[in-house]
C-alpha cells in the first residue's frame, strides 16, 4: 500500500468512527435544513453556521427521524418538510433559513394550482 493509500483509510476511519460535532443555534447567522424520504423514513439534519476562529464554519445542530409508509415518493419528501418544520419550530422562528432537498416536488409545491387535500394542508401549515 502507498502511503496516501495509508492516509485515505485512517481519515475515512477516523470519519465513521467519530460523531460529528453538535454546534450551539446562534439565531444571527442562517440555518440550513437537509431534509430526505426514502420508502422506509423520514430524515433531516438541521446546521447552522458558526464563526470559529473568524471563519464561518457548517455544523449540526440535530439530527430527527421517524419511521413512515406512504404511497407517493412526492407526498412522502412534502411529509418530511411539514413535519421537520414542525417539529424544529423552536430553532427557527423568527430566524433566516434555507431547506435543501433532492426532490423538485417541494419546490412545485408552491407553484400548483390545485395540489391534493393532503399537500393543500401541508402548504398552508408551511407559510
Amino acid at each position: 500500500m502507498t502511503f496516501d493509500r495509508v492516509k485515505d483509510f485512517e481519515s475515512l476511519r477516523q470519519a465513521l468512527t467519530t460523531a460529528p460535532l453538535l454546534l450551539i443555534p446562534y439565531s444571527k447567522l442562517p440555518f440550513k435544513l437537509y431534509i430526505n424520504a426514502s420508502g422506509d423514513g423520514l430524515g433531516a439534519a438541521l446546521h447552522k453556521f458558526q464563526i470559529i476562529n473568524d471563519t464561518p464554519v457548517e455544523g449540526p445542530i440535530c439530527f430527527i427521524s421517524r419511521k413512515i409508509k406512504l404511497a407517493a415518493a412526492s407526498q412522502m419528501e412534502l411529509l418530511c418538510l411539514f413535519w421537520d418544520l414542525k417539529k424544529l419550530n423552536y430553532f427557527w422562528e423568527g430566524c433566516v433559513f434555507e431547506v435543501i432537498t433532492d426532490c423538485t416536488t417541494v419546490k412545485s409545491l408552491f407553484n400548483m394550482n390545485t395540489p391534493n387535500r393532503h399537500m393543500l394542508r401541508w402548504k398552508i401549515a408551511i407559510q
